[in-house]
């Protein structure tokens, strides 16, 4: 076979897919509300079950469910009647997955749902189907071409893994599910690392560069150079933070002042540091680093940004492999 022949099949296979998605999203109606309004309000877990390929995208669904806050497993539809189903409960929310909605494993699974009301979704693709009759929430998939001869599973799983992920991303923005409550699921990873945040890269406590505004700048060299961050925080006698002092100021100050070590640090710092809120992205602070070209920032939390609780520098958010 000749690699443009290879080429062209590859397109029409896409084109199909392309087609089918296209009617999947036509076909988004009330149901699909119903079905996201259930999945949420679940008080226990969501259970995606499958025979073949519906199983192995709905373990994909189910992931996903889970990683955006919504527990879920999946239940194997082989074992479920030799005991599996014994892990559902009345407060799960079931969603089983059949094309044909008249798959043989699913059926003593559909029984035990209605048998003791477990609330049912049923993605299929067939009105006439044992599968859509019984569900209470059904979702409905259009009747797609198939690539490869029209049988084999490849338009309708796309369908099915699309309507999977459209479900869990409107539960996710439904539940008001963001970025912070993410990276608690993903703390590994390259994900992991681009949901750091300030709080988890910054120092605290003793490692913050804190002076006192009446210090004597020959002092504040010796402390300086003790905390190696190449700034100082400084703070009155309220404990406020009113400015900060770097390396570079310092070189300035010697070049300008032939007593500057006599002077008071509150007389040359630098008025008003640049805070950041210790949720905000570290990439984001980054960002903030390079455009003002510093290398460090101070962390606050809430409102008060006055109420220095952390310094976060450059070398703690290339070290965490962040840019």
């Amino acid at each position: 076979m000749k690699k443009n022949n290879l080429k062209k099949i590859a397109r029409d296979v896409i084109d199909l897919e392309i087609q089918a998605l296209k009617k999947l999203k036509l076909s988004i109606n009330r149901s699909f509300e119903q079905a996201v309004s259930a999945i949420v309000k679940c008080q226990s877990k969501i259970v995606l079950c499958g025979v073949g390929k519906s199983s192995i995208v709905g373990s994909k669904i189910s992931a996903t469910f889970s990683s955006v806050g919504c527990p879920s497993f999946t239940l194997d539809s082989s074992s479920a009647s030799h005991g599996d189903m014994g892990s559902l409960s009345k407060k799960d929310v079931l969603i089983l997955i059949s094309n044909s909605g008249e798959t043989q494993e699913l059926k003593p699974v559909i029984q035990f749902a209605n048998r003791n009301k477990i609330t049912l979704i049923g993605i299929v693709s067939r009105k006439n189907s044992i599968l859509y009759k019984a569900s209470d929430i059904k979702l409905l998939i259009p009747d797609v071409k198939e690539a490869g001869f029209g049988i084999v599973p490849t338009s309708s799983t796309t369908n099915t893994l699309a309507l999977g992920d459209a479900m869990a991303i409107a539960c996710m923005k439904y539940k008001k599910f963001g970025k912070l409550e993410f990276k608690k699921f993903h703390p590994s990873g390259a994900l992991g690392m681009k949901l750091k945040t300030v709080g988890d890269l910054m120092l605290t406590r003793n490692k913050i560069p804190f002076v006192n505004e009446n210090l004597l700048m020959k002092y504040a060299l010796k402390k300086i150079s003790k905390k190696g961050l190449g700034a100082l925080i400084v703070k009155n006698k309220k404990n406020i933070t009113i400015g900060i002092l770097t390396d570079g100021d310092i070189k300035r100050l010697a070049q300008k002042f032939k007593n500057f070590q006599e002077l008071k640090i509150k007389s040359v710092m630098k008025k008003n540091p640049i805070s950041v809120d210790k949720n905000t992205l570290a990439a984001q602070a980054l960002s903030i680093m390079n455009s003002k070209k510093i290398t460090s920032l101070c962390v606050h939390t809430g409102n008060q940004k006055n109420k220095t609780i952390g310094i976060i520098h450059i070398h703690n958010i290339l070290k965490a492999n962040i840019s």
